[in-house]
């Protein structure tokens, strides 16, 4: 009995051997499972050539085309007016800024101007008797010698003799000490030379001013400049009187400007030209900061693009029976996120957005078809 159960459980055992193996024969005879393609969905655009603007983006700080940095010429105590030296003061041309206190050296000024009327009077008896024909021009003048006012020129000398006897008399010489002494004199007054506003006051009244001393700028804030550089590249494309766009740093406001000056060297250091950005406008303020946008040239048949999508080989995508290929390009002008291409074929399918992973033939399926922006 014993012996019949082992055969038995024996043959079972030998059995499951042979089921199971043939059930491992038939799994690895089944075929594996073909691995379906991956398309990736891309973004294309048509080409079409066209004429692409060439702007260069500038920025800077306004500065007042007039501005005038006031300094002392002469020594005294800075008298009072009728209007406090403050910054942000405004003055009419020709309105006084300074007055320094000139009354010590108005009295030498009259003193002279009393040595040289003494001397025309000294002379007038022998000019009488001597050149009759002469007396009367220098009889006018004498009346019309005024000590409170500037001394009025000389009459004009017609003959040599005239001109020997005045000057033998130091006529002449004590003239033009006096004129010497008004020209100084005039400078213990600074006058407005234009209309515009005080920016900058470094005195107040009542202090010490000394020769050579600082005493403030003044400026017309009606005209502002701002100063740009521009890569050397674009020297022989600005033109004086070329409009700019000009926005301040949050985009709010635009102004007009014009090109209103290009240096005619260029920076050795940098190799970059100046150029200067001509602008009115009553919102304006000295030192604010502004972005500039100057048009320098127009490319022909020419396509923009994102820069990403340009390639380190200075090649892009193109898109030809839905597989991914590259063609050569030629960039002709950087900013700072576009590229200007040329040689690119009209009607060429281009990539109008990275693909990550991308390679030459890569399949992949268009998602939208349209016509490229090839100029602002």
């Amino acid at each position: 009995m014993r012996k019949l159960i082992l055969t038995i459980l024996g043959g079972l055992l030998i059995l499951a051997s042979f089921f199971i193996a043939y059930i491992i024969i038939q799994n690895k005879n089944k075929a594996k499972p073909v691995p379906q393609k991956v398309i990736k969905t891309v973004f294309a655009d048509t080409v079409k050539n066209a004429t692409i603007p060439i702007v260069i983006p500038a920025n800077g700080n306004l500065t007042a085309k007039r501005r005038v940095e006031l300094y002392a010429e002469v020594q005294g105590i800075f008298r009072s007016g009728s209007t406090l030296f403050k910054p942000g003061q405004v003055y009419k041309k020709g309105h006084s800024l300074i007055r320094i206190d000139a009354s010590e050296y108005y009295a030498s000024v009259q003193s002279a101007k009393s040595n040289l009327y003494n001397s025309i009077v000294a002379i007038m008896a022998d000019l009488r008797l001597d050149f009759p024909e002469i007396f009367p021009k220098w009889q006018t003048y004498i009346n019309d010698f005024d000590l409170t006012k500037t001394t009025p020129k000389l009459p004009e000398m017609t003959s040599e003799k005239e001109t020997y006897f005045i000057t033998g008399r130091n006529v002449i010489s004590n003239y033009y000490n006096v004129k010497n002494l008004e020209q100084r004199l005039s400078k213990y007054t600074i006058v407005a030379p234009f209309n515009g506003i005080l920016t900058e006051a470094l005195v107040t009244e009542g202090t010490l001013i000394r020769s050579g001393q600082k005493l403030g700028e003044f400026i017309d804030p009606s005209v502002y400049e701002m100063e740009v550089a521009i890569s050397k590249s674009f020297a022989n494309l600005l033109q004086t009187g070329e409009e700019v766009t000009l926005n301040n740093l949050d985009a709010t406001e635009a102004f007009k400007g014009i090109v209103s000056r290009v240096n005619g060297s260029i920076d050795a250091t940098t190799q970059t030209i100046t150029a200067f950005i001509e602008v009115k406008d009553d919102k304006l303020k000295e030192g604010m900061y502004l972005e500039a946008r100057l048009n320098a040239k127009q490319e022909e048949n020419a396509i923009e693009i994102d820069r990403n999508l340009l390639l380190d080989t200075q090649q892009i995508y193109v898109v030809r029976d839905s597989i991914l290929d590259v063609i050569p390009v030629k960039p002709v002008y950087f900013s700072d996120a576009k590229v200007v291409l040329k040689d690119v074929p009209d009607g060429s399918v281009i990539l109008s957005q990275p693909v990550t992973g991308a390679y030459a033939g890569m399949l992949v399926k268009i998602f939208k078809d349209k016509s490229i922006k090839t100029s602002n």
